[in-house]
């Protein structure tokens, strides 16, 4: 019975851990900063986060560049597809459109920038910052060696459309893989398909049981509390859930609602 007893006691800690709810960055999203570039990600850095959410795409020559939309017209000065040029020509690009002068100068910044930031950021400071990386358009293998480059490859936690996360399981078994999960009935296959580290749930989805299903299984919960959601009241009702990562907009309201439920 005492060898059955260790037995579960270490198994058990094998598991995750499921600790308090945390935030992440979306976009490394600050008031006045355009999205997903250096001037952002430095600033955001600053802030209470555990996660620095990016979007990764590839260039036309196969270089790792961090963009949300498949297409330049949004954030940048550019047009089209950015698949369709070449790294030089993206650097030629604004990303600040919108924000004035002041970020005009503001490049679409590449994986390896991005990585040698949060780097040196670790290095120095107590409070480490860990990549959400949003697999927009890349191959698995090139993404996974320029983080391990960085030595960010291993609390890196990797987002995006199951076939993808399949194929990355493939190159890196070891990968923090998430899912997206829409309701409970989705858990069995996700599970024995992908191994995942986390879900990331839908925040309309999110329910006590729900929660509890998926932590039961050494999972842990991501929720993006994006739009219609950005309030204290989702937020205290998400901590409550048991939520372990709050992705948002607005990283200080988090940290402020978080604070008070306290």
């Amino acid at each position: 019975m005492r060898y059955r007893f260790l037995l579960f006691v270490w198994a058990v800690c094998q598991l995750p851990a499921i600790a308090q709810t945390r935030i992440s960055a979306h976009r490394g999203s600050v008031p006045g900063l355009p999205e997903n570039t250096l001037a952002t990600f430095r600033a955001v850095l600053a802030l209470p986060v555990s996660y620095l959410e990016i979007d990764v795409r590839t260039t036309k020559d196969g270089q790792l560049v961090i963009l949300h939309d498949g297409n330049l017209d949004r954030t940048t000065s550019g047009s089209g597809p950015i698949r369709d040029l070449t790294l030089a020509e993206v650097k030629q690009l604004s990303a600040g459109k919108g924000f004035g002068e002041t970020v005009a100068k503001e490049r679409i910044p590449t994986l390896k920038e991005v990585c040698q930031l949060l780097r040196d950021w670790n290095q120095n400071s107590p409070r480490k910052v860990h990549l959400y990386v949003d697999c927009k358009e890349v191959l698995p293998k090139p993404l996974v060696e320029e983080l391990a480059e960085f030595g960010l490859l291993r609390d890196a936690v990797f987002y995006g459309p199951d076939e993808f996360l399949l194929a990355l399981k493939a190159v890196f078994p070891q990968g923090k893989r998430m899912p997206a999960l829409k309701n409970a009935d989705e858990l069995p296959a996700k599970i024995e398909k992908l191994n995942p580290y986390a879900f990331d749930v839908r925040w309309t989805a999110l329910t006590s049981e729900l929660v509890q299903q998926i932590h039961a299984r050494g999972i842990q919960v991501f929720s993006d509390a994006l739009g219609f959601f950005e309030n204290a009241d989702q937020y205290r009702k998400a901590a409550q859930l048991g939520v372990d990562v709050i992705q948002t907009d607005f990283v200080l309201r988090v940290n402020q609602a978080l604070k008070t439920e306290k």
